[in-house]
């Protein structure tokens, strides 16, 4: 007797988090859900997988999406009570999202039409509530559309009309849904979602506990989260090896680390240095011979990192990738590991004198002390820049430049405190100050170098945390505290990050 072929018969159904190749689907999915409302941008919907890829879903048919639900972590006690869809989500980019939150936030389901009696949308909650149990979050809350409401709107009230829905006397697709998902009333929001017209714009504000959390001594409200950072204002004068330059080095990597500082960061192409050692005196050739430093450069500061348990960035030096000369800040971990930012924008002395070629991504690094972003001298003074990095998730932007007249300087400086302003976050920059009076083209510097904060009152006087006088050898250490950042973005004299015009502008990234 031939055995049947079960697999002609098979249909596969598959929940997974969503990937930036699933974005069209997606838009076009949110389309056919909801058709009387707008549906996601794609810039949303690349936020929400750089900020929080595992709390997006999608349910997969035959290779087809038919369902999605997005969300983010929060600590809710932190939202008004009245809070609308917008203030929960940032405007739908979930840049609020916080990873050491305790709730898990819901803010959209979309299950396609003709797949509505398949359980979908059980799925796509099942997930939610095992990533809840996963993470050891509190609860997940949902705000809850209530479409069947503008049905009833002349008849109960909106308490009147949840009540007969929980009730089971009255079927709401949504609220139904929840309640037999066993999510549980906390409140009424009005004017939650502006486009949702059917609901008359209330909200369901829903929440499922999970009963396997375990409250952990980690998890606690912060009062503080300081961080230290001793940028070094480094004199540039003759040397005659680079055991000199190391010698060098760390005494500035000892200086901090004595200080108990979590970052220790160098100037823009210090490394040039060691050109005052090297006979050469044509400035493109002498770039390249600078290049053959690389590794011993590599090697001296990950052991610094290492040895001074302390974060470093080794400001930046000129790289020889494939033929080309890149300046490249690195970013060196006290745990190890190494990173690299490409400055961007090359000044046109560097494309003139020197035939350097510019990098092509905004990157923001993960570190013990949260995330930061590196922009090299010029890369400060174009706000794109800054504002990318903020919407990757950075607190911090460390400017390591290198300017040779106060006018240069000034550019880099007022440019990294209106970065500070416009993104509510912290800056500082680290320059060379001195000369090297053997070496074409780098013949006088001028800094005063400094640690900046957004402008309100929770933060320093003028917003400076600390500078250094100018064009000396020496250091400035300064506290930045990120708790107080994180609480000034919402409830600042001043919300520059949440009352940004997303509306009428917006940034678009080729990455």
């Amino acid at each position: 007797m031939s055995s049947l072929d079960m697999s002609k018969f098979e249909k596969k159904i598959v929940i997974r988090n969503i990937k930036k190749e699933d974005i069209d689907d997606i838009i076009e999915l949110s389309k056919i859900c909801f058709p009387n409302m707008d549906p996601w941008q794609r810039d949303q919907l690349e936020s929400h997988i750089e900020m929080f890829p595992e709390g997006q879903f999608c349910v997969e048919a035959e290779g087809e999406i038919i369902g999605t639900s997005s969300s983010l972590i929060i600590n809710f006690d932190e939202y008004d009570d009245q809070h609308t869809w917008d203030e929960i989500t940032d405007e739908g980019y979930i840049t609020n999202h916080d990873s050491e939150g305790y709730n898990l936030y819901g803010i959209e389901v979309a299950v396609h039409p003709e797949y509505r009696r398949m359980k979908i949308g059980r799925r796509l909650y099942e997930a939610r509530k095992d990533l809840a149990r996963q993470m050891n979050l509190k609860s997940i809350i949902i705000g809850g559309r209530i479409p069947n409401y503008k049905n009833y709107a002349a008849e109960y009230t909106p308490r009147e009309y949840v009540e007969e829905v929980t009730s089971h006397n009255v079927y709401d697709p949504v609220l139904t849904f929840q309640v037999m998902n066993g999510f549980t009333l906390k409140r009424i929001n009005r004017n939650y979602l502006d486009d949702d017209k059917a609901s008359l714009r209330y909200a369901t504000l829903m929440e499922w506990n999970n009963v396997d959390y375990r409250p952990t001594s980690k998890r606690h409200f912060k009062t503080a989260l300081p961080v230290r950072i001793c940028a070094i204002q480094y004199m540039m004068k003759k040397i005659d090896s680079f055991d000199e330059f190391a010698q060098q080095c760390e005494y500035y990597a000892d200086v901090g680390a004595s200080y108990n500082s979590d970052f220790v960061v160098f100037p823009e192409i210090f490394t040039t240095q060691l050109l005052s050692f090297i006979d050469e005196k044509s400035p493109s050739r002498a770039i390249r011979r600078l290049t053959d430093f690389t590794e011993d450069y590599i090697n001296l500061f990950i052991d610094l990192a290492i040895k001074y348990n302390v974060n470093i960035i080794g400001g930046s030096h000129f790289v020889e990738e494939e033929g080309d000369i890149y300046n490249i800040a690195y970013l060196f971990r006290r745990d190890g590991t190494i990173e690299k930012q490409y400055k961007i924008h090359i000044t046109p002395n560097e494309r003139k004198y020197w035939g350097i070629k510019g990098g092509d991504k905004v990157e923001v690094f993960d570190t013990d002390c949260g995330k930061i972003a590196i922009q090299i001298c010029y890369d400060i003074e174009f706000p794109e820049l800054g504002r990318i990095a903020a919407e990757k998730g950075a607190n911090i932007i460390f400017t390591p430049f290198c300017t040779d007249d106060r006018q240069g300087y000034l550019r880099v400086r007022y440019c990294a405190q209106a970065r500070a302003v416009e993104n509510q976050v912290y800056t500082m920059i680290a320059g060379t100050c001195g000369n090297l009076t053997h070496v074409e083209n780098m013949d006088i510097q001028y800094a005063q170098s400094g640690i900046f904060s957004p402008s309100d009152f929770s933060f320093a006087r003028d917003g400076i945390v600390g500078e250094c006088h100018p064009n000396i050898e020496t250091v400035v250490v300064g506290d930045v505290d990120l708790e107080i950042l994180r609480r000034s973005r919402k409830s600042g004299n001043v919300t520059q990050w949440r009352d940004r015009r997303k509306d009428l502008y917006r940034i678009d990234y080729s990455e």
